[in-house]
């Protein structure tokens, strides 16, 4: 489970995305093994997309670094 591991790092997000993200990332975690990070990455953009509008990114990993721009969307980084 998430709760109280996970820190966001960086976000331009609303609060309420946020809680969201945090939120989805956990459930996932209930539905997947933690080794299956495609699959909860695109378990957490299909929720995003249909909450939120078409066009999220999901990045799901460990130990990675990433430069990600987009002036149309808002970012998260969180860390478990």
């Amino acid at each position: 489970m998430l709760e109280g591991k996970a820190v966001v790092e960086e976000t331009d997000m609303l609060q309420t995305m946020q809680h969201d993200a945090l939120g989805l990332a956990a459930k996932a975690l209930d539905f997947f093994d933690v080794t299956q990070s495609t699959h909860i990455a695109c378990f957490i953009k299909k929720e995003f997309d249909r909450t939120y509008g078409p066009g999220w990114q999901c990045i799901v990993g460990t130990d990675f670094e990433a430069d990600e721009a987009n002036q149309f969307a808002d970012v998260e980084t969180i860390k478990a």
